[in-house]
């Protein structure tokens, strides 16, 4: 789940750093002129290409992804300002987002075949110089991280992932690239990498006790006079954080989206190209506090579907180069072809991929959509509920307590198909690579919980009309963080302020007590605090046999041959207005 996805998903900013000969007028005036490129947050989308679709990708904007398309314009720019004159980094959010990246890392893992992973291959092919971490490189288990990194070519950064004990860091910082200029002194880039602290809740299970997560501004404070001490001319930070100085999570961890905060805080620094939100930001400046300049920023959406372009100009004064100038915009990658060399090289693992989300593994008896689980209870969800249920009774055979099932709606457009089901169409629906756990929770939590989750509605005046594209999302809360409970029936009343929505909150057609027991479902994101949702992350856990929530999709669906919403829907909460059913 989540912050950041499926995904289908912080920051890869890949960068690419082109040096423009001035012409002789130009060069009297020891003038020159820097090009940077980024990109983020690619979620091994490698190809132009939609896993739960099985087609070209497609969006109502006519967006293209992946990183064949950002290497066409990688290649252009090389073209048009030097190749031997560039360098190209990326930010994060790279080996974790598509069934490309599921399929070498669970169903034929790096770790055991010795295969180089799609997105190393890719990288390697293109040229990085750096590669920064995202959070969804954790995802995985640090094995499968470190097996990925031995294969980049590139160096990847993350200087503030630091050893729990010791406190050291565990990946390299910083890298510094010199740059030629005929008949002068080169232009010395250095880059910072930082990832961001949300690891710590969101992939715990792989890190605790093992790494910690630093704050962006106190990690940035450190290593910008490193660098700078080494005769850099420029420092760029990459950094797996938003901008907007929020946070997905409560106060017990430095802020999630940092990144104007260490453009403001920290001096040094000339540009922050920033991920993790998937906005395209062509262009911001951020005032730095400390000594007045202008630090640039720059985010390029997500997927490749964008690349920053960041111009500096660089003149020489009193024997040293300085950045006199600078702008920045984001380029669409739907304005070039796929470069055919990483479409061939990545062609056998793409066909494999491809092969494996299209093996069929049940039949629907109808049509099941989730286009209405944001403000309906669907039978697409109920069968996520029922999996989950079953899976932690079959585990739990002398719990006498009843058990709940907490589920969200992950993606709108996902549907079960009357007919076959595939790989993909389940994938579709759990774009995510969760493991499911049980926790203990009373009467009181439960219902503490529901009016959390139920922050997710605008507030419905008497009278309104309903309008279901204004009715969710409230506060930019997205649909993975409004989770719906099974097991219990209650009603969200939108026309009350939020904290006060629940009523008719029973089990088995009683009111449920504030003490009464139960065991609930839950997955390993929300169960680890993604979310922030009171009282589970210290609950009593009861079940934590560390499957993976789709696969218990695919295999359940396998083993009953045929999905019948007659079987498992149960319609058990609604949307009303002051008591009366909004729909």
């Amino acid at each position: 789940m989540q912050p950041k996805k499926l995904g289908l998903t912080g920051a890869t900013a890949l960068c690419v750093l082109a040096l423009v000969s001035p012409p002789a007028q130009a060069a009297k005036s020891k003038t020159v002129t820097i090009t940077v490129m980024g990109s983020s947050d690619l979620h091994s989308n490698a190809l132009n290409w939609d896993y739960y679709k099985d087609a070209a990708y497609t969006d109502g904007a006519g967006n293209s992804i992946g990183l064949a398309k950002v290497s066409s314009l990688v290649n252009k720019i090389r073209a048009e300002r030097g190749a031997d004159h560039t360098l190209l980094f990326d930010s994060g959010d790279t080996i974790q987002g598509t069934p490309l990246a599921y399929y070498y890392a669970k169903v034929e893992p790096i770790t055991e075949t010795g295969q180089i992973h799609p997105m190393a291959r890719a990288m390697n092919a293109i040229g990085y110089d750096a590669v920064t971490l995202g959070n969804h490189e954790f995802n995985y288990g640090l094995p499968l991280l470190a097996t990925w990194i031995k294969q980049m070519k590139a160096p990847v950064l993350g200087a503030n992932a630091v050893y729990e004990q010791s406190g050291r860091p565990a990946y390299q910082p910083y890298v510094i690239k010199s740059m030629k200029v005929k008949g002068e002194k080169p232009i010395r880039v250095g880059v910072l990498g930082l990832t961001n602290p949300g690891v710590a809740i969101w992939d715990k299970a792989n890190v605790e006790g093992r790494l910690r997560f630093t704050d962006l501004v106190e990690s940035a404070r450190k290593w910008v006079p490193v660098i700078r001490a080494q005769g850099v001319d420029v420092v760029v930070v990459t950094a797996h954080a938003g901008d907007d100085g929020m946070s997905s999570y409560g106060s017990e961890l430095p802020v999630e989206n940092a990144s104007a905060m260490v453009a403001e805080q920290v001096p040094g620094i000339d540009a922050v190209l920033f991920g993790h939100a998937h906005n395209d930001v062509p262009q911001r400046f951020v005032t730095n506090k400390v000594t007045g300049k202008q630090v640039l920023l720059t985010e390029p959406g997500r997927w490749g579907n964008r690349l920053s372009r960041l111009d500096f100009q660089l003149t020489k004064q009193r024997g040293e180069w300085v950045v006199t100038g600078r702008s920045a915009t984001t380029l669409n990658t739907n304005t070039v072809q796929e470069d055919p060399k990483i479409v061939r090289l990545l062609k056998p693992q793409h066909d494999t991929t491809v092969g494996y989300v299209n093996k069929v593994v049940a039949k629907s008896a109808q049509d099941l959509r989730a286009a209405e689980s944001p403000y309906k209870d669907t039978p697409i969800l109920d069968y996520i509920q029922r999996v989950q249920v079953d899976t932690v009774k079959q585990a739990l055979p002398d719990n006498t307590l009843p058990v709940l099932s907490i589920a969200a709606p992950f993606s709108r457009s996902a549907v079960f198909p009357a007919g076959d089901i595939r790989v993909r169409d389940v994938a579709g629906l759990y774009v995510y690579d969760n493991t499911l756990l049980a926790v203990k929770l009373t009467g009181a939590q439960i219902k503490d919980y529901l009016e959390y989750s139920a922050r997710y509605f605008n507030q419905l005046n008497p009278g309104d009309p309903v309008d279901v594209s204004k009715l969710t999302n409230a506060g930019n809360t997205p649909d993975y963080n409004y989770d719906q409970l099974s097991g219990v029936s209650y009603d969200v009343d939108v026309a009350k302020p939020a904290g006060q929505r629940i009523a008719n909150l029973t089990y088995e057609g009683a009111p449920v007590p504030a003490d009464k027991q139960f065991v609930v479902a839950i997955n390993n994101y929300r169960q680890s605090g993604g979310g922030g949702f009171p009282h589970v992350t210290g609950a009593e856990v009861v079940y934590n046999a560390q499957v993976e929530i789709r696969q218990a999709l695919i295999e359940y669906a396998t083993a009953k041959g045929t999905i019948d919403p007659a079987d498992f829907a149960e319609s058990n909460w609604k949307l009303t207005r002051d008591g009366v059913p909004l729909f």
